[in-house]
């Protein structure tokens, strides 16, 4: 759904996408509008490419704390100008039960330690989405775009 919202806003770009659920994967290429798909989790992703612009979004929460220096490289490393980071948002490390387990989702200030750890970069826009929000429901997600 992201890489369709962003194709209609930008017919010509060319679309690239990391995704480790198979079915996800298969519906991606059936779409026909990605140019490439790594099928991998984020954590063994490497590549030579760069892309203008890298959006992670509802990933980091998902990813243990210990491995998240490593993610924050990768997108850096990706990305030749912008890095959108879009997940639940704390500012103090929380653990947040998640399908009866305690060690599967996380909240905190994933945009802050990524500048913290890239200061190449620096914080352009922000901004909240609301799961009541009647044209563009979601979850409760914040949102920071940085830039080179």
């Amino acid at each position: 759904m992201n890489l369709r919202a962003i194709r209609s806003l930008l017919p010509e770009v060319e679309l690239a996408a990391v995704e480790i659920n198979e079915q996800a994967t298969t519906k991606l290429r059936e779409w026909g509008e990605c140019h490439a798909i790594f099928q991998q989790s984020i954590l063994e992703f490497d590549s030579e490419n760069r892309w203008d612009f890298a959006l992670i979004k509802g990933v980091l929460i998902h990813i243990h704390p210990d491995k998240l220096p490593l993610i924050y490289a990768t997108l850096a490393q990706a990305s030749n100008r912008y890095v959108c980071i879009a997940e639940y948002y704390n500012p103090t490390p929380v653990a947040v039960e998640y399908r009866g387990h305690t060690d599967r989702m996380f909240k905190r200030d994933f945009a802050g330690e990524f500048l913290k750890a890239n200061p190449q970069f620096h914080l352009v826009d922000y901004g909240f989405c609301y799961r009541g929000d009647p044209q563009f429901s979601q979850d409760d997600i914040t949102w920071f775009l940085l830039e080179k």
